[in-house]
């Protein structure tokens, strides 16, 4: 019988999350940007570190790639971007990869805008796992990445891409962002119930040193005004705070995408 996948949240830095697949033997690390705190979590499990992969080529998600490929000699995965060093496999929209001795399949999907290389890695569900996005800086709970390279309009492109995966999926982002995207969230849908509850939760994890993730594709599409850019409340305040009248959904994301930068 294959063995369950689990994903256990790898903490480093401040914030970010090294999100670590395994099976119990075999192991694969999402965007390693420290090596020590994955090689502590490998090493308390008993675990033979296969595969990296990295979302974006930032340093705090691939600083860790060259110490980990030294120690362990894992295949690391990543975007078509010569700048990021030791890549063995660059990965395109509608790339299919599976994770060595873990037995799980990925498609990779391309979602610029926080960086023009950005990709992410789906997982179909199968009896072994649910349906997982491992989606790095593009979306967070309640927000999505900041648009260092790309454009508001590729972003949202992106960001549609993601809506359009199953509502049950699961979102692994790279950063513990939840309760601050909230309070902007609140600024821009002050009366969403939805999001409201969602922050009551939040909070309740995060009081017990607890992550909020990994979040869920249905509830996102609830609280996130990033997802909401055609909702009509959404809408009704990023037309107010551009004095502005008739925008597109894209007009509406880049107006409080633009907003959040300096919230």
């Amino acid at each position: 019988m294959t063995p369950m996948i689990s994903i256990t949240p790898v903490e480093a830095f401040n914030d970010n999350y090294h999100w670590l697949i395994h099976d119990g033997t075999y192991a694969a690390v999402v965007d390693p940007g420290d090596p020590k705190p994955v090689q502590r979590a490998v090493e308390k499990a008993g675990l033979k570190l296969v595969a990296i992969l990295i979302t974006h080529h930032h340093w705090d998600h691939t600083g860790g790639i060259k110490a980990l490929k030294a120690q362990y000699g894992c295949e690391v995965f990543g975007p078509l971007n010569n700048a990021i060093e030791g890549i063995d496999n660059h990965c395109v929209e509608g790339t299919r990869l599976t994770l060595p001795g873990l037995n799980l399949t990925l498609e990779v999907m391309e979602v610029p805008g926080h960086t023009k290389d950005h990709i992410a890695y789906f997982a179909a569900q199968t009896d072994k796992y649910k349906n997982l996005l491992f989606c790095g800086d593009t979306v967070f709970s309640g927000g999505c990445g900041r648009l260092f390279e790309g454009t508001a309009a590729q972003m949202w492109q992106s960001i549609q891409k993601i809506m359009a995966l199953p509502d049950d999926t699961l979102l692994f982002p790279a950063h513990e962002y939840t309760l601050s995207n909230i309070q902007f969230a609140l600024a821009v849908e002050p009366n969403n119930q939805s999001l409201q509850k969602y922050n009551d939760q939040a909070k309740a994890l995060r009081n017990k040193l607890l992550p909020t993730l990994p979040a869920v594709l249905a509830t996102e599409k609830a609280i996130n005004p990033f997802m909401r850019a055609d909702d009509p409340d959404v809408v009704k305040t990023a037309e107010t705070r551009a004095e502005a009248v008739n925008l597109s959904a894209a007009q509406v994301f880049a107006v409080i995408r633009h907003w959040k930068d300096t919230f």
